[in-house]
């Protein structure tokens, strides 16, 4: 495999791989983006998703795999050298979905990549892994978690497994735990916490090739504007970002994302995910 470098100051930002990568969940919204960003600096992308892409771009191919079939993942991961995985439930559903889908899924990838001798995984983690500090805490990535939904747990799960999978088997992982990667932010908190496709692209990258992942977390943010979360690990491993929230959002994108408990989607780092389920009482932890 070979690998291309730009420099910026002291920071070495990964541009392309050759690896062979397959993305589950790459007929998704998020998937299709993030494809697009990285057509032409990957060798080939597999998309592996229950859900037709559409059009297939030039070295892209697609596999209709569920990743709650085990069998399937191993032979869906073969002739691959690294996995982007971001297939799963975005957002809180009942437990049996979450862990068939989510928390399953996820173990068959990382058990096919081992079965598959790859060596490299990006992980598609969320905010919602660490939704309950409050937001005028910074956090990093060193924190303890504390998670929003049994969606947010779920994203738990896999950053956890990745640990796990490295000791045990040498598989790096790098967890980016997204926050909004919607085309534009809808609302101020998508604002603050949103990362564009070509961002997340450059951390795709540093992910499949930095030498310095092992199981890595960091956060999807492009430049930052809440203040919530000290990115310095992802700048270590060369990420510069190269949009922000701020330049692309519409002039509405204010709080208009509702909630039946304001007090506590407003008080907290997850928004409304918080409120899903609870019962009024705001507790605040020491962060």
């Amino acid at each position: 495999m070979t690998l291309s470098q730009s420099t910026s100051g002291n920071a070495s930002s990964i541009v392309r791989t050759e690896k062979r990568i397959a993305m589950t969940g790459g007929a998704g919204r998020v998937g299709t983006a993030l494809r697009q960003a990285l057509a032409g600096k990957v060798g080939s992308i597999h998309i592996i998703d229950r859900a037709d892409p559409g059009d297939l771009g030039p070295n892209e191919t697609w596999d209709d795999i569920d990743i709650s079939d085990a069998a399937a993942m191993v032979r869906g991961l073969r002739n691959v050298d690294g996995v982007i995985h971001l297939a799963g439930f975005p957002n809180e559903r009942d437990i049996d979905d979450i862990l068939n889908v989510n928390v399953l899924g996820t173990h068959n990838v990382f058990e096919a990549a081992r079965q598959n001798g790859i060596e490299r995984v990006v992980y598609g983690s969320s905010n919602h892994t660490v939704g309950f500090y409050p937001r005028d805490t910074q956090i990093s990535e060193d924190e303890p978690m504390r998670p929003d939904t049994l969606y947010g747990l779920s994203k738990c799960w896999g950053e956890l497994e990745a640990g796990l999978y490295f000791d045990k088997f040498g598989i790096r992982t790098l967890n980016i735990r997204i926050g909004n990667a919607a085309d534009r932010p809808a609302d101020e908190r998508a604002r603050k916490i949103w990362i564009s496709a070509r961002d997340m692209a450059q951390l795709a990258l540093i992910g499949l090739e930095h030498p310095d992942i092992t199981c890595t977390t960091v956060y999807g943010i492009s430049n930052q504007r809440s203040g919530w979360w000290d990115n310095a690990t992802a700048h270590a491993l060369g990420y510069v970002p190269q949009d922000d929230g701020d330049t692309v959002a519409g002039p509405d994108a204010h709080d208009n994302a509702t909630s039946a408990l304001p007090e506590i989607a407003n008080h907290f780092q997850g928004g409304r995910f918080c409120a899903i389920a609870h019962d009024g009482i705001r507790r605040i932890r020491g962060a």
